[in-house]
């Protein structure tokens, strides 16, 4: 008779660890301040320029952030699993390129305003 066997996965478990989140995490803090002062309390000619490059800042710390994560193997809500031959469905990709469009385009008509 066998005794209990037990399975050990040997591979460690791929996630996101802190000196990879860190990084990410400041420039969008950093990111989002640069963005938001501006806007908020209209800090005189060079409010839309520095707001302007908070955005790209936290824009930049966002795609980082997704590589960082599609690396080690998670992926977005309703995309199908790295690797899995599934076809996304293009309903999902719409609404996630709408959602994006729609947020880029309040930003920018928001620091427009600021002139």
């Amino acid at each position: 008779m066998i005794a209990d066997e037990v399975e050990v996965e040997l591979r460690p478990q791929r996630r996101l660890r802190i000196w990879q989140l860190a990084p990410i995490v400041v420039l969008a803090a950093v990111g989002s301040l640069m963005f938001a002062f501006p806007l908020a309390f209209g800090t005189g000619d060079g409010g839309a320029v520095v707001a302007m490059l908070g955005l790209l800042i936290s824009c930049c710390a966002a795609g980082w952030g997704v590589m960082a994560a599609r690396r080690v193997g998670h992926t977005w809500p309703g995309l199908p699993a790295r690797g899995s031959g599934e076809r996304p469905d293009w309903r999902v990709i719409a609404l996630y390129v709408g959602v994006g469009a729609a947020l880029v385009a309040l930003a920018v008509w928001r620091v427009a305003r600021l002139r």
